[in-house]
């Protein structure tokens, strides 16, 4: 456990910003190698995994390459290795670890390996990876089975288990890992990258170790924490006390259509927090409930995405928040509840509503809606006879607008606040069967506002063969991108697919279908505005016409902004006449 403040050594503050910049550093370099080493595109495409140490006691210290959603919660799998193996940790092993019940798992798709470093015979700190697997067996190729209603339908479940014993690899146990996956190859290829990159990071920092001293470097750990929860609680104290309440909802539980509601009440006292999930609706049938460490970590993601600026992002960082989490609701739900989706959404649904309550105690900073995704999973077999899981990362829809830009274009999802890559177009078509026809900005589909919202994108694309689709298309009927400040909502989503020529009715929004050569349409979601779009820059309206952002009756109708569609140049006279015509209605 931490040590009380008063029993810490005082350390040099520049020696303890040097060894944060220097532990960040480590992580970057960690991922560094993940990208470069591992097997499967969702690694060294999409770069969904994260990098993150932590000290001794399994508190995150530095979380600085990677998902947001990924490393908040890592800290929870930590302690669940210490809880399990208490003194019996070595120098040279290395743990897996995955289950949300018992494992600190977010879900169960994410695997997180840790390996322990010593100093001087000492365990001093883990470093940590949690990475997406490409398959882990399950109900449904690529583990997204949308017709889970118990954990047991969604794949392998890993308590904290030694992989490494000592510097050698437990076969037993590596071989039920592969046997448990339809992609066993890339799991292989993979988990030595993830295995890789920890030991990187465990060698640099028995560098910093031997370096510092084992005694100054325990202080040094305990004294980031204690630093971001100073600054953290800073800004917590320039905000005003009181209480305020955010909700957000999904329109379906997988199975059917209905409101399932997230709701916060968020209160401030002082420098504290309290953000009590009392009044959140009770777990659903489907496989969107949150488990616990996944509702901290997207709970840390909306505070921090808000409040963010020069706080430090740590779990020293929360300490000052309080969280109230009633069992069996969605978000902490009883098992053998499924919750593979849950990174996705419920994770939008908690950013949304705590950004909707934070709005309330400081306007200035309010975060528009970002739109849901629609993008789902082909698997199959490819010329080869191989398998593949194929992720339309390519579909993926805009993000809110903040009082400081315009939000991102075709990012997606909220949890990653921008982590995820989107595949390079040649690449996934050298990879997998699959002719990407189009790929290109979606056209009004951003919420206006002073701040544009992020557009979608419209994406076609044609797999060929044989396709087992497993849907995940949250967006199709709400796209949740709200407006803020008296910006606009941002465009929803649609899709079509025609298997075999012929055209697909009824798409689910979770499920499974079988097609062949399927073509998949897509017009992602756009993100929400900030502030009234009459105060819009006409120069960054122009410019969004000439990227196609915005169509030139959108730019006069909406933004009160006259746009020449041949030269890009604005009309000033024009514009001050629709306008002022604005004003006086």
């Amino acid at each position: 456990m931490d040590k009380p403040a008063d029993d810490r050594r005082i350390v040099d503050p520049v020696i303890l910003a040097l060894t944060q910049n220097r532990l960040d550093h480590i992580c970057r370099q960690m991922g560094w190698v993940m990208s470069q080493t591992a097997l499967s595109p969702i690694f060294s495409q999409a770069h969904d995994f994260t990098c993150f140490i932590t000290g001794r006691d399994g508190h995150i210290i530095s979380q600085a390459e990677g998902l947001p959603a990924h490393a908040a919660g890592g800290g929870f799998a930590v302690r669940a290795l210490i809880k399990a193996f208490g003194e019996d940790i070595a120098e040279g092993d290395v743990f897996l670890m995955n289950d949300p019940y018992v494992a600190g798992g977010n879900h169960l798709p994410d695997w997180v390996i840790a390996t322990p470093v010593f100093v001087g015979g000492r365990l001093v700190a883990f470093a940590c990876d949690r990475a997406h697997q490409s398959d882990i067996g399950g109900g449904a190729p690529g583990t997204y089975n949308g017709e889970a209603t118990e954990i047991f339908h969604e794949g392998i479940r890993l308590p904290p288990v030694r992989i490494v014993e000592k510097g050698e690899i437990r076969r037993d146990v590596w071989q039920l890992l592969l046997l448990n996956s339809r992609t066993p190859e890339l799991l292989d290829g993979d988990l030595q990258a993830m295995i890789g990159a920890t030991r990187v990071g465990s060698d640099r920092i028995v560098t910093l170790g031997s370096e510092l001293g084992i005694t100054a470097i325990a202080d040094i750990f305990d004294a980031v924490l204690d630093h971001a929860d100073a600054r953290f609680r800073q800004v917590v104290a320039a905000l005003p006390d009181g209480v305020y309440e955010g909700d957000e909802h999904t329109d379906n539980d997988c199975f059917a259509p209905g409101r399932f509601n997230i709701h916060v009440k968020l209160t401030i006292a002082g420098d504290r927090l309290t953000i009590d999930y009392s009044g959140t609706d009770p777990q659903m049938r489907g496989f969107k409930n949150s488990p616990i460490a996944n509702t901290y970590s997207l709970t840390y993601v909306g505070l921090a995405s808000f409040l963010g600026g020069d706080i430090p992002i740590n779990e020293g960082t929360f300490r000052s928040a309080e969280l109230v989490l009633p069992p069996g609701t969605l978000v902490n739900p009883n098992p053998p509840a499924a919750q593979t989706m849950s990174t996705m959404y419920m994770g939008h649904e908690i950013v949304h509503a705590i950004w909707k309550a934070l709005a309330q105690a400081d306007p200035s900073r309010a975060c528009a809606g970002w739109g849901k995704t629609v993008h789902g999973i082909s698997t199959g077999h490819n010329a080869a006879g191989e398998p593949y899981v194929l992720y339309h990362w390519n579909a993926l829809s805009g993000a809110g607008a903040v009082a400081e830009r315009d939000g991102f274009h075709q990012i997606g999802l909220l949890g990653a606040l921008g982590g995820l890559t989107v595949p390079n177009v040649e690449a996934y078509e050298r990879l997998y069967p699959i002719r990407i026809h189009r790929h290109e900005i979606r056209c009004d589909s951003a919420g206006p506002g002073e701040r544009r919202g992020g557009a979608g994108v419209e994406y076609e694309a044609e797999v060929h063969g044989d396709v087992v689709q497993s849907f995940r298309s949250e967006g199709l009927t709400y796209a949740a991108a709200f407006g803020v400040n008296g910006g606009g909502e941002g465009q929803g989503a649609d899709m079509t697919i025609a298997s075999d020529g012929q055209l697909v009715n009824d798409l689910p929004a979770y499920g499974k279908r079988s097609l062949k050569n399927p073509v998949f349409k897509v017009r992602s979601a756009g993100g929400g505005g900030w502030g009234d779009p009459r105060r819009r820059d006409p120069a960054a309206v122009a410019r969004d016409v000439l990227d196609g952002v915005v169509s030139i009756a959108a730019a006069r109708e909406t933004y009160g902004v006259a746009v020449d569609g041949t030269t890009g140049a604005v009309d000033a006279v024009a514009t001050a006449r629709l306008r002022l015509a604005e004003a006086a209605d």
